[in-house]
């Protein structure tokens, strides 16, 4: 007769993540062990309430979440249930409609939240026309502003379409539709470095600057940065070296759409509008692992 053993499998931590839609919805998927599931929904379907840009502190006390709206208007709340903690209306004291000056670039500082007390939270937003702002909120139960913003504007003309904030939270970097990827000092509010575009091919022909997705290399060192382009093209940039790109690779055919770095520093992770995604080591441009098409749609 057949013997028959139990085996018990190893018990995988549960994985839960925030989504944001064009509805303005947040949603809470989690997995554990099995398929994702969304398990809640915060806010109500309102399109006027899209979420442009998201910035989370996921501090083991007190975290927080910040979201931008089509709106213009700026959310802080509590991650793990969705309570509204603050809301900010004129972040930046902008004259423009918020449909014409969008926020593209949201970051909720870590450093000055230590520094300071849990109660106040410091947030970067960065507009399409360049208008960038430093503002300190209280999120106590009578929330008032916490003193004046800082602002002023990161590129002349063009328009923003990609920002980053480095691991130390001192310097930023800024990049869009023929607007060169530029470094600042987010102490003194001044432009330390820019990007200088790549000479022509050998048909003589530019390409057209368009900057979709940017990051920092590694947390520790704000000298390396990785861009991607509206024309497929992956860069490194070494600002201590050159303004420009010391390595450059295309990716597929269609936009790249984000970048980000992996925690060894150099290896960082590519998607596209085709929803194709990929692994690179940025110091040789190999391709360590693709994924074609194994999103629905553009990442």
């Amino acid at each position: 007769m057949p013997r028959t053993t139990t085996v018990e499998c190893p018990v995988y931590p549960p994985f839960r993540a925030l989504t944001f839609d064009a509805l303005g919805l947040i949603k809470v998927i989690e997995a554990r062990g099995g398929v994702p599931k969304v398990v809640d929904r915060w806010g109500e379907p309102d399109a006027s309430k899209c979420v442009l840009a998201a910035s989370i502190d996921d501090r083991k006390t007190d975290p927080l979440l910040a979201v931008a709206r089509k709106n213009g208007v700026i959310e802080v709340l509590n991650p793990l249930n969705g309570e509204l903690l603050v809301t900010v209306s004129d972040f930046g004291n902008s004259s423009a409609r918020p449909e014409d000056d969008a926020i593209v670039g949201l970051h909720l500082f870590r450093r000055q939240r230590l520094e300071l007390t849990s109660r106040l939270c410091t947030l970067l937003t960065c507009t399409t026309k360049g208008n960038a702002s430093v503002k300190t909120v209280d999120i106590s139960d009578s929330p008032e502003d916490s003193g004046a913003s800082k602002t002023w504007n990161v590129c002349a003309s063009g328009n923003i379409a990609c920002s980053q904030v480095d691991g130390s939270e001192n310097y930023a970097l800024f990049g869009g539709k023929g607007v060169e990827v530029n470094m600042w000092d987010l102490d003194k509010c001044t432009n330390i470095w820019s990007a200088k575009p790549p000479p022509p091919n050998s048909l003589g022909i530019f390409t057209p600057t368009w900057f979709t997705s940017a990051t920092f290399l590694s947390k520790d060192d704000h000298r390396k940065v990785v861009a991607g382009t509206n024309s497929h093209e992956v860069r490194l940039y070494d600002v201590s070296a050159q303004r420009r790109p010391v390595i450059s690779f295309d990716f597929r055919e269609t936009p790249i759409k984000a970048v980000t770095e992996d925690l060894d520093g150099h290896t960082i992770y590519i998607g596209n509008g085709s929803g194709d995604l990929a692994s690179v080591d940025i110091h040789t441009g190999k391709l360590l692992g693709c994924f074609l098409g194994k999103c629905s749609g553009s990442i």
